[in-house]
Order: C-alpha cells, then structure tokens, then sequence
C-alpha cells in the first residue's frame, strides 16, 4: 500500500539539461541532488526542495505534458510565480478551485506545472 509520494518524474527532450537546471535550480530556487551513476549516463537532472522531488528524464519522443502535472503546494504562490516570469516563463493564474490561488507555469520545454498555496 503506498504511503507517500517519493518523487515526480516529468519527460524532457534530451539536451535542455543546462536550461532545465536554470529554471529549476535558479528561477524556482531547488537543489539539484545527484543521480546514481547508471542513471546519470541516460541524461536529466534531479530536484528537492522540502519533500518535492522532480526528476526530469530525457525522453526520445518527448511531448510536453499539457494537462496531466505535478501540483507541489506553495506558500507565497506569487514569489513563484514572479521568479518564473522574470525568467521567461509563461504563468497563467487562477482562482477557481475552492480554498486556493493557483498559479500554472510550463516549464521551458513546454510541460505544465500547478503551484496550489491554500487560502485560510
């Protein structure tokens, strides 16, 4: 029976490595942790901040993922979404799920993101 999320894994096309870091280790402020080496050799990166644990792995016939996305819970959802506006990124908003703000960024090759902060 799982008991927690371990991590998200969302495709990438090979060669963005340098950008995706910059976005996601620069604009959104995570660390990158350190692949073990017999998956390092198949390219992509690995996040962490607090418990969110993106992993991006190069996918041959990478489609950006439009719809389906990770949703890490946010304080502060405008820092976010500011830093990935300075950045050049695309953030669209919105207010229409009960209890949140939300904001919706794709990331630089095009996949859709939810930073969800609860309203009290």
């Amino acid at each position: 029976m799982p008991t927690a999320l371990d991590h998200v894994r969302l495709a990438v096309p090979a060669g963005f490595e340098e950008a995706l870091r910059a976005y996601h280790g620069g604009a959104l402020g995570m660390t990158e942790t350190t692949k073990p080496p017999p998956l390092a050799v198949r390219g992509g990166c690995w996040f962490r901040s607090g418990d969110v644990r993106p992993h991006l792995g190069v996918d041959p016939g990478f489609r950006p993922a439009r719809k389906a996305h990770p949703g890490p819970r946010v304080t502060g959802v405008e820092t976010p979404a500011e830093r990935l506006l300075a950045h050049g990124a695309q953030v669209a908003r919105d207010e229409d799920l009960p209890g949140y703000r939300r904001s919706f960024p794709k990331d630089l090759v095009g996949n859709r993101l939810e930073f969800p902060e609860p309203v009290r």
